[in-house]
């Protein structure tokens, strides 16, 4: 047995037994796996995940005030342990970063030890819990006793570790669900993408309308025998527009009139119209193996049928553009029915009881026709305590470069 002397002449093991009780804890990850099913571990949510939080933190202060000059505590709290802990993690976080990690994806073995699902299994979660123990040990003997020289350490250590194990423990509190809303109606109700279990929510939403903004239409030469569209000669983005040119072999066009919202009128013919409304018309010309055409197309909507130019066995069509931009205009009413109106629209969330709603998607088929509005709610009350971590990790790392510009007289 190896040892090596800390504190003040408390003898403890060194890294080979670190290594080896680090190997023992993989490996014993692993039995209880393989014993499980490959099943991993479930953390219980709010208030039983904050005990058992409460818990830890009151053995590791116990033991890290009282236990300091004991040999096995100094060892659980020591660089070598932690060394072969964070060694570990790594390990473990290349099968998570090389595996697919999805319920179900994987060949026996891995689903057999939760490879593909490396984060919820027993050899991360063992392994996770003597790291919060060896780097709350060497925080508490930072802070008692206190020294101001030690004020960088315990930020960007203490701040780790709360956005790590805030971010673990309370990944079971953390909810999402997708909240489908039509025009007109109002829903209090989601549910989760995964298990299509609904969820009652502590405010309704009432969707007053739907906006999209789509990008132009795009012209295309339409083979129906083998359903695709054929490469058009400069393999350019033809987005269509007035005056627009294009080629395919024998196949040369030009776009005379464009109406980005039209509708037919009593003859038939496209005239301009309002945007809620309108469709997407063209008005072509050009010449098809050295003859010439012209004619209309269009990339229809759900009140009108696509308008095409036949060509032989292909067809001229005009591609529906894709969303540029689209949003929702929703009426919030919470517990106590208080109105408010906001605009969901992508990556603006807007936050409501603990919720944060973001736009998520909407009727594809319909485009921007769609009297469906699809919002995320995402409710994570944990989230504030990692932040906070993070935080305290920023500040950590500002301190640490202000004592290295201090000794180097930069300052």
């Amino acid at each position: 047995m190896s040892y090596y002397e800390k504190n003040g002449g408390v003898a403890v093991w060194s890294f080979r037994e670190s290594i080896l009780f680090t190997a023992i804890l993989l490996l014993s990850g692993l039995v209880l796996e393989l014993l499980g099913g490959g099943n991993g571990v479930s953390l219980p949510s709010w208030p039983l995940n904050a005990i058992w939080l409460s818990g830890i933190v009151s053995g590791i202060v116990i033991a890290g005030i009282w236990g300091r000059q004991h040999w096995f505590i100094a060892w659980l709290g020591g660089i070598p342990l932690g060394l072969s802990l964070i060694f570990a993690l790594a390990f473990l976080s290349f099968f998570g970063g090389v595996l697919p990690q999805e319920q179900g994806v994987g060949s026996e073995w891995v689903l057999r030890f939760r490879f593909n699902q490396v984060f919820s299994s027993w050899p991360f979660a063992l392994v996770v819990l003597f790291f919060m123990i060896n780097l709350g040990l060497s925080l508490v003997w930072k802070l008692v006793p206190f020294r101001r020289s030690n004020l960088q350490f315990i930020l960007f250590h203490a701040g780790f570790w709360i956005a790590l194990t805030c971010g673990l423990f309370g990944a079971s509190d953390l909810q999402r669900v997708i909240i489908p809303l039509y025009e007109g109606e109002a829903s209090s109700r989601g549910y989760h993408a995964g298990t299509k279990r609904t969820v009652d929510l502590p405010f309704s939403l009432h969707l007053n309308d739907f906006e999209m903004e789509e990008y132009a239409p795009q012209l295309g030469l339409y083979d129906p025998s083998r359903d695709r569209l054929e490469a058009e000669s400069s393999n350019a983005v033809l987005q269509v527009d007035k005056g627009v040119k294009a080629s395919w072999p024998e196949l040369q066009v030009e776009v005379e009139t464009y109406f980005p919202h039209a509708l037919k009128d009593p003859q038939g013919k496209p005239v301009p119209s309002d945007t809620l409304a309108g469709t997407p018309y063209a008005f072509i010309r050009g010449t098809f193996k050295g003859n010439p055409f012209s004619g209309w197309v269009s990339t229809g909507s759900p009140h009108e049928e696509p308008v095409f130019i036949v060509l032989d066995r292909k067809l001229l069509v005009l591609i529906p553009g894709s969303a540029k931009k689209y949003r929702s205009e929703v009426m919030i009413r919470d517990e106590r029915d208080n109105p408010r109106q906001v605009l969901l629209e992508v990556n603006r969330p807007v936050s409501i009881n603990g919720w944060k709603l973001y736009q998520m998607g909407y009727d594809v088929e319909a485009g921007r026709w769609s009297k469906l509005s699809l919002v995320e709610g995402v409710r994570d009350p944990w989230l504030p305590a990692v932040y906070t971590g993070f935080f305290m990790i920023l500040i950590g790392n500002v301190l640490f470069f202000w004592k290295g510009m201090k000794k180097t007289r930069v300052l």
